[in-house]
């Protein structure tokens, strides 16, 4: 299926969170008569930005891209952005964010994933970006993409990629261990039984995120979407964790464990890393997105791999999950109209540069599908997934994916709390599914904050 239309698909899929964008920047004719690049005193201080790619990330040319970027800004601009890395392990997997704004200490500039949106919108430090962009940009962008970073027709986000999860394996220990192409799995139990094949003294078959977090619970929202399951139902006030999706969800990541086909700690950064964790041969199978062809084009050019689809549970359907992050400006930063007008001017402007640099992220830099028409239209002709596993993810991984959620961190502890207690605690799924949909229910009751999606 053509890339473009199965991302016109995917946006056109549903009903409550694609009208979002369905409006007429009321601000507009003003925004667009003011140019994209204010003057401030000189002696303002750069705006900080932080973010895990540069300067000096794991990734040279993630890197690159982010320090080319901000020395282009810093040429046409008095104000300066300063870049400021901060590892993934405290990014990600930490609270370095999180206790910088409760010190009110936070960056000017960050990104964050729809996972963690509204803890940063309900606590009211997003600078709505709509009036400094043109209508044109804002229809660019694929409604389900933009919608989990808008709120009442404002946008407080703008999307770098979009990013689907998959199996990736390494051909060696696949072939050493006398499989083919034949044996990819199109089930859970298939995949538990190639696991158990690929495990040895020296190798776990399979591999999934142990770390509680954000990004575990990404990991594992397909699995629970196959069966039907739902982290916060259509009616917003009653949870699916306990439904027999929820349950069996965490039971097919606790089997992973119990059958000794899947380590309970992870190497490098975690789940995310394919370099420390399926290059080094600690494991053979990796559940990870579509950002490791880049990672692993870098970082291990020489190492065979391929990659599948998710398999399925009984009676499921396929789907998979759309991450991706986003830029955002502080509300309370030192500067947030220069801070909201960078991300703009970055990504998303209808200017030549904003969508070649969309272009450059994802198929140089970086390795994801686009969040825009034109730059996924652009990076499609330039043959970006013609081929290998690009052309995998694009054509066979991607269709029927669905975005990333985003949840208050209440509803996310309850998730992530189930996940831990099945998976590393030896719990009953069925029993930690109640606790997750009780609690979530208790929550919902009060919940007043901006729509959950």
């Amino acid at each position: 299926m053509d890339q473009t239309r199965s991302l016109k698909r995917m946006a056109n899929s549903g009903v409550n969170r694609r009208s979002v964008l369905k409006t007429t920047v009321a601000a507009g004719a003003t925004a667009l008569a003011m140019p994209y690049f204010y003057s401030r005193t000189a002696a303002q201080d750069p705006l900080k930005f932080w973010q895990f790619y540069a300067p000096g990330g794991d990734v040279a040319t993630q890197s690159s891209w982010f320090e080319d970027m901000v020395a282009s800004w810093n040429e046409q601009n008095e104000v300066q952005i300063e870049l400021e890395y901060i590892p993934s392990s405290d990014y990600i997997g930490g609270s370095k964010l999180s206790t910088a704004f409760a010190a009110n200490e936070g960056p000017d500039i960050f990104i964050i994933s729809p996972g963690d949106f509204l803890r940063y919108y309900n606590g009211d430090v997003l600078q709505d970006l709509t009036p400094f962009m043109e209508q044109e940009a804002i229809d660019d962008f694929y409604p389900d993409v933009i919608a989990t970073r808008a709120v009442d027709n404002k946008i407080y986000g703008l999307p770098m990629e979009v990013e689907p999860m998959a199996f990736y394996y390494g051909l060696d220990a696949w072939e050493d261990a006398g499989l083919t192409a034949d044996d990819v799995p199109q089930s859970w139990e298939d995949l538990l039984g190639v696991a158990e094949t690929l495990t040895n003294d020296e190798r776990f078959g399979l591999l999934f995120e142990t770390a509680p977090g954000y990004y575990q619970n990404f990991t594992w929202y397909p699995f629970l979407w196959q069966g039907g399951g739902e982290i916060v139902n259509e009616d917003g006030k009653t949870s699916g964790m306990n439904s027999e999706g929820g349950i069996q969800a965490l039971q097919f990541w606790k089997d992973s464990i119990d059958r000794g086909v899947s380590p309970r700690q992870l190497l490098g950064s975690g789940g995310g890393d394919p370099v420390a964790n399926m290059v080094s041969g600690f494991c053979a199978i990796q559940n990870v997105g579509i950002w490791a062809i880049s990672e692993l084009r870098e970082n291990a050019p020489d190492f065979r791999y391929d990659v599948f689809k998710l398999p399925l549970p009984p009676n499921g359907t396929y789907t998979t999950d759309l991450g991706g992050w986003a830029f955002v400006a502080n509300s309370k930063g030192q500067d947030p109209e220069t801070a909201a007008q960078f991300c703009v001017w970055a990504l998303g402007s209808m200017s030549e540069d904003s969508i070649q640099r969309g272009v450059s992220w994802c198929t140089e830099a970086k390795s994801d599908m686009a969040p825009r028409a034109s730059v996924q239209e652009k990076a499609t002709a330039s043959g970006a997934f013609d081929e290998g596993a690009m052309k995998k993810f694009a054509e066979e991984i991607f269709p029927g994916g669905r975005a990333e959620p985003r949840v208050p961190p209440e509803v996310y502890k309850a998730v992530s709390d189930a996940i831990q207690a099945c998976q590393l605690n030896a719990a009953d799924p069925a029993q930690a599914a109640e606790t997750a949909a009780t609690q979530i229910e208790g929550f919902l009751a009060t919940y007043d904050g901006a729509p959950i999606l």
